[in-house]
């Protein structure tokens, strides 16, 4: 085996040895959190929670935005109680489940970046602070 066959082959190798673990740093993908935690109500459309795939009942919360949407989720909204129920469910892998949903419905979002993870934070806290200043 030549040096350049090597090399191709261990490049090859390590990087799909690496694969696993790259996914696993970046948590699991919103089609998973859906399955796991959401679509306990978001299946069947348990206390109004919109449906999967429901166009009309998600059109209005995709029009809010993918920030605003995903930090009101996040803290609560409606009969729905934050991060869905699940209190350690992180953020990053949150907000994939409200991208799964929302491109399930109508809408063309990414999953979060950094900058999408400041925005939903920064949502969160007006939010927060609104919730506060209704009581």
């Amino acid at each position: 085996m030549s040096v350049i066959a090597f090399t191709r082959s261990y490049l090859v190798a390590a990087s799909l040895a690496a694969l696993p673990l790259a996914v696993a740093a970046q948590g699991k993908p919103g089609e998973q959190v859906y399955k796991e935690t959401c679509s306990v109500c978001h299946a069947t459309g348990v206390v109004n929670a919109p449906k999967l795939g429901d166009k009309a009942k998600w059109g209005a919360l995709i029009k809010e935005g993918q920030a605003a949407l995903t930090a009101h989720a996040w803290v609560g909204m409606g009969a729905m109680p934050p991060r869905g129920g699940k209190p350690d469910l992180p953020l990053d892998e949150f907000g994939r489940a409200v991208v799964f949903m929302a491109n399930a419905s109508g809408a063309g979002w990414k999953d979060p970046d950094a900058a999408m993870l400041d925005r939903i934070r920064a949502e969160e806290k007006k939010r927060i602070a609104e919730l506060k200043a209704k009581k």
